[in-house]
């Protein structure tokens, strides 16, 4: 603009020049709209998930818990489902807000399967800012989060690390200096802002979803000073040879060894050690023999509470077989999966193991599984009982399942905020397969990235292999705080040979 006085053609330049730059500030690609609705699909899917899981955990806990222990079970279901409740208020509130955007952007459009104005940016600011609905939501973010936090003890209170959160940054991001203004302010197309609202669902689907597995977990903790009760009686074997002694230990599991339970096996106390106490009986004749152990624990208020195991059934007769997994009751595809095979009696270089649905190597009693297709698989043990005689001892059925999906991580993180600092020294996407006792490793084969600057068009880039291409790292470098980075299309392919197509990894630099 010119300084001092300007001439009549001066101030219509200075007019035209305006009305190109917003122009130009209008014209969003439909790249970068298509974009936005695909996130927001992706985001409403991963929605629909976590509250499938819940419903699940609560179906289970309503058939299971509730009927067996309804009294205690009764104000730990009620506590989960006003964590429910709590996040259902939020998502009423955003769903309102949905449906204004729905108004004033003209309804669904069925080519796009978007909101017919999707690429107006007047809509969102004049709703969240001008009429403060933006500041409102903001406010009950966070009222959400601290009564969702509330539910807890206090101690669970700092385990907790849900992302539903909404705060003003503590530095100006383009001149914003408020939460409203960054996800809702000038430049933020409306089909933008809705994805943005399905995402502050999501969250609050999540931190549900954490709360919810705290709450009910209380079950399965203890009532006195032990993390967890439950009557336990474990035995090296319960099918014997003649002769050989059967010996169980019955104990509680998590138990406190400074206050040892009383501990009694067919009304015949035993010597507790340590929370530990150990049933012996000698195995002189062939039969099936049954027990039942029954632990009292004092409470803290004095009273004496009981727990029974459940009925234990043993056999002393002649020698059989026996086949269990070294890591879990599954055999997985694509990795070795060790199984101890043993013959009680029988001397190893007798035994003869076969499988079918699979193939088995190794001796000695020590075996690699190796499966590739779900279903079910038999493994045979047999033995040579005599000079030319070789009889079946046992047949196993084994589940198939292929490895579960892992991971999708940037920089370590799966989603929520990250500094730019932290986001530019990153160079790769990675997948994490978590909680999995097999050494499997995935290796991401493609994805694609979304850097969606504040008031700027978003840059959308695509690349073979998990390393980011030079395109990406020069595009992340000129990231700023207030940039939604996004990891989207992301395949990833394990040892099992399959492509895997893995949940979005959604970042915001701070």
């Amino acid at each position: 603009m010119a300084l001092g006085k300007e001439t009549p053609r001066q101030r219509m330049i200075n007019i035209m020049y305006l009305v190109l730059l917003a122009m130009l500030a209008l014209n969003v690609s439909d790249t970068i709209l298509d974009a936005f609705k695909n996130i927001n699909d992706s985001l409403e899917t991963s929605r629909s998930n976590v509250n499938n899981s819940v419903e699940q955990l609560f179906m289970a806990f309503e058939n299971t818990k509730l009927k067996e222990e309804p009294e205690r079970a009764r104000p730990i279901y009620e506590k989960a489902k006003q964590a429910r409740a709590i996040v259902g208020e939020l998502n009423e509130y955003i769903n309102t807000l949905k449906k204004e955007f729905e108004k004033q952007g003209g309804g669904y459009d069925e080519d796009t399967g978007d909101l017919s104005q999707r690429d107006n940016m007047d809509i969102a600011p004049g709703l969240m800012i001008n009429k403060k609905k933006g500041a409102e939501l903001k406010e009950k973010i966070n009222g959400t989060r601290e009564k969702l936090l509330a539910l807890l003890d206090e101690k669970d209170r700092g385990a907790v690390t849900f992302s539903l959160e909404a705060n003003d940054p503590e530095k100006r991001v383009n001149g914003k200096k408020k939460w409203e203004e960054i996800n809702f302010g000038d430049g933020t197309p409306l089909t933008a802002a809705m994805a943005i609202l399905t995402k502050i669902q999501t969250d609050a689907q999540n931190a549900e979803s954490d709360v919810v597995k705290r709450i009910l977990g209380k079950m399965d903790q203890a009532v006195v000073n032990l993390d967890q009760f439950a009557a336990v009686a474990v035995a090296p074997t319960s099918y014997l040879i003649q002769g050989q002694p059967y010996t169980a230990e019955v104990f509680l599991t998590a138990y406190d060894s400074k206050s040892d339970p009383s501990i009694s096996v067919n009304g015949s106390a035993l010597q507790v050690s340590n929370g530990k106490g150990v049933y012996n009986v000698n195995t002189s004749k062939e039969g099936v023999f049954t027990w039942t152990g029954v632990i009292k624990v004092k409470q803290t208020d004095g009273t004496i509470k009981e727990y029974r195991t459940p009925e234990q059934r043993y056999q002393v007769s002649r020698p059989s077989a026996v086949v269990s997994p070294d890591k879990m009751n599954v055999l997985y595809i694509g990795v070795d999966n060790p199984l101890s095979i043993s013959a009680p009696g029988t001397p190893a270089d007798k035994i003869k193991v076969s499988m079918s649905g699979g193939s088995l190597s190794g001796s000695n009693g020590k075996y690699v599984a190796r499966v590739s297709s779900p279903g079910t698989a038999k493994i045979s043990v047999s033995a040579e009982v005599a000079p030319g005689k070789v009889q079946t001892l046992s047949t196993t059925d084994f589940r198939v399942k292929r490895i579960p999906d892992p991971i999708a991580k940037f920089g370590g993180k799966s989603g929520g905020a990250m500094a730019s600092v932290a986001l530019k020294a990153q160079n790769a996407l990675f997948a994490s397969l978590e909680n999995f006792d097999f050494d499997a490793k995935f290796n991401i084969t493609k994805f694609t990235m979304i850097l969606a600057k504040p008031r700027a068009d978003a840059i959308v880039l695509s690349t073979s292999g998990n390393s980011l291409s030079a395109a990406m790292k020069s595009a992340l470098n000129g990231i700023g705080p207030g940039t939604r980075v996004i990891f989207d299309n992301i395949i990833a392919v394990g040892p099992d040979g399959a492509p895997r197509q893995l949940n979005a990894v959604a970042l915001s630099a701070n």
